[in-house]
């Protein structure tokens, strides 16, 4: 039996989805020709980001003309913490099989209601034709989702919460069949919402096989389980890359990170948490794992007290792992800032192009594991001289460019600013900064520096031949 509070909170809930989806639903313009022959929705909660994989058989009715295009629905809550939608489309059949990824833009059939899903187009790489049918993989994650309910715990609790979504899936087409499973990381699962047929399993929940589901349908379910996964936020994460052409390229990131669970109530126990680690603090956090490139060299791990010492680096051909500890655990709503920094070899990672351009290739995103970036800050400081910069990113990113300043520098370098929100791992993807250069400017700073010596030798010979001597006149 559910606690008062909580019926109370999940029939509030289910009655605002429930006129929330009768109000957009109704709003959410049809699809004409295309029809789902089945589509299977998976729901992964066993982490702190929720992750969405469809299974999509769609067909062209015989009557339709070519379809280039295929419509995905997500609620406005939805798209507030979207982070991420990737999908394929499935060529070839058994061994032949291949799955090729597919473009995928804001649709141009917006709504005018406030509450009114949002729609997302797939774009086909070949139209489909009139009786034919296609299958599509989609994948899409939601960051903040998770609600955690209660909202505060004690050292000693277990972390609870609470996720809600459809037992159907939300599309503007005909669906003729369609199931859903929602994956938990345990067995404790203390409610969900049924709408027959609904089975469990273990920590798996499974809504359907429902039939002959009309376009724009809705059936909104409430899970609340345990989540003992560490919900590592990072705030601001503001990574500079600078580049010398006289052999490094040195990365410093600064981050603000917190813990977005379930927050901390009472009193910290330092002892209690060292003694039953396996109870006490269970949703807490002490360390975390960081994913570098390949033969860094030069890593430091410092907050603004010092350097901390308490990392482990492990490197090979292939990645570099460092292993960080902050200098406290952290419950939900701690936080804490650190800095990393680190050096790369400039012939991995900047190249020449075919039209004589340079360019640097590096990993996009956060090297954190398992967190959510809300601010990323990417900013690349080209050597100075350089012109023409033009970045190649795989995404839609905010991109300015700006002027800093280092020591020699005369003119300043050019610097490529890239901000994104909302970054999760899929974003861990390689970006390039093409840029023109020509290595006399490689010269600028030795020829400063042996003016500056010259200088200082010619000034201190004629100090020496000068006679400063006051003496009587004659």
């Amino acid at each position: 039996m559910l606690p008062l509070s909580l019926r109370t909170l999940a029939t509030r809930t289910l009655l605002l989805l429930v006129i929330a989806s009768a109000v957009s639903c109704s709003s959410l313009p049809p699809e004409d020709g295309i029809r789902v022959v089945s589509a299977e929705k998976r729901i992964d909660l066993t982490g702190p980001i929720v992750k969405v994989f469809l299974t999509l058989k769609v067909e062209n009715t015989p009557t339709a003309s070519e379809a280039s295009r295929v419509l995905l629905a997500f609620t406005p809550t939805e798209v507030q913490h979207l982070s991420i939608v990737k999908a394929t489309r499935a060529e070839g059949k058994r061994k032949k099989k291949a799955f090729v990824p597919l473009s995928i833009e804001a649709s141009e059939l917006a709504t005018t209601a406030p509450d009114a899903p949002r729609l997302y187009s797939v774009l086909l790489s070949t139209p489909l034709k009139p009786g034919d049918a296609t299958t599509l993989e989609v994948l899409y994650m939601l960051t903040h989702s998770l609600e955690p309910f209660p909202a505060e715990i004690s050292q000693s609790e277990s972390q609870l919460v609470y996720y809600r979504d459809s037992a159907v899936l939300l599309s503007p087409y005909y669906v003729l069949e369609q199931v859903t499973y929602i994956k938990m990381p345990s067995n404790r699962i203390e409610s969900f919402t049924r709408v027959d047929p609904t089975t469990r399993a273990g920590s798996e929940v499974k809504y359907g096989t429902y039939n002959n589901q009309m376009p724009n349908s809705y059936l909104p379910i409430l899970v609340h389980y345990e989540n003992n996964r560490p919900f590592a936020v990072v705030e601001e994460l503001v990574r500079k890359v600078e580049i010398s052409h006289w052999g490094n390229i040195q990365i410093t990131e600064q981050y603000k990170l917190k813990h977005g669970g379930a927050r901390h109530k009472g009193v910290f126990s330092r002892l209690e948490y060292q003694s039953r680690p396996s109870v006490s603090g269970a949703s807490s956090f002490k360390n975390l794992l960081v994913r570098l490139p390949p033969r860094v060299h030069s890593v430091y791990y410092r907050d603004e007290i010092g350097n901390i010492s308490s990392s482990h680096l492990r490197t090979d051909s292939h990645k570099s792992e460092l292993e960080i500890e902050p200098r406290y655990p952290l419950f939900g709503g701690w936080h804490c800032t650190f800095t990393i920094g680190y050096g790369l070899p400039l012939q991995d990672f900047v190249f020449e192009s075919v039209d004589g351009r340079r360019y640097i290739n590096l990993t996009f995103g956060c090297p954190l594991l398992d967190t959510v970036v809300d601010d990323l800050t990417v900013k690349v400081v080209l050597p100075e001289g350089s012109k023409n910069p033009q970045p190649v990113v795989p995404f839609v990113t905010e991109k300015h460019l700006e002027t800093s300043y280092s020591y020699l520098d005369v003119v300043g370098r050019t610097t490529v600013v890239l901000k994104k929100k909302n970054v999760v791992g899929e974003h861990n993807v390689p970006f390039q900064v093409y840029y023109e250069f020509n290595p006399i400017f490689m010269l600028a700073e030795p020829l400063m520096l042996i003016s500056a010596v010259l200088l200082f030798f010619v000034a201190f010979i004629a100090y020496l031949h000068m006679d400063l001597s006051i003496r009587k006149s004659s």
